[in-house]
C-alpha cells in the first residue's frame, strides 16, 4: 500500500464543496479542512506507486476550484502504539 499526503489550496468560498468532491475520488481515504497555508489535506492510499498518477494529477488536480497541490509520499507509518513503545524505552 502506498500512502500520499496531498496539501490542497482551493478557492476559499468553495472549500466544503471541493472537500466533498475530493473525498469521493477513488483512492482518497480521507479529506480534512485545515488552518494555515493550505485549505484541505487529502490522504491518498493506493496499491501501487503508479496508481498515484491516476488519482492525483488524473482526478484530484482536475477538481474545479483547486488552485494548487503539494504531494508528500509516506515512507513508513507509525501507529500511536508504536510511538508510545518507542518513547517508553528504558522508562519502566
Amino acid at each position: 500500500m502506498v500512502t500520499a499526503i496531498v496539501m490542497i489550496k482551493t478557492e476559499v468560498d468553495r472549500i466544503p464543496e471541493i472537500a466533498q468532491e475530493v473525498s469521493g475520488i477513488e483512492g482518497v481515504s480521507e479529506a480534512y479542512s485545515v488552518t494555515g497555508e493550505w485549505n484541505l489535506i487529502a490522504i491518498v492510499r493506493v496499491r501501487h506507486h503508479d496508481d498515484l498518477a491516476e488519482v492525483i494529477p488524473g482526478r484530484l488536480n482536475k477538481v474545479a476550484g483547486i488552485v494548487r497541490t503539494e504531494t508528500h509520499i509516506a515512507f513508513r507509518a507509525y501507529s500511536s502504539h508504536d510511538l508510545e513503545a518507542a518513547f517508553a524505552l528504558g522508562f519502566e
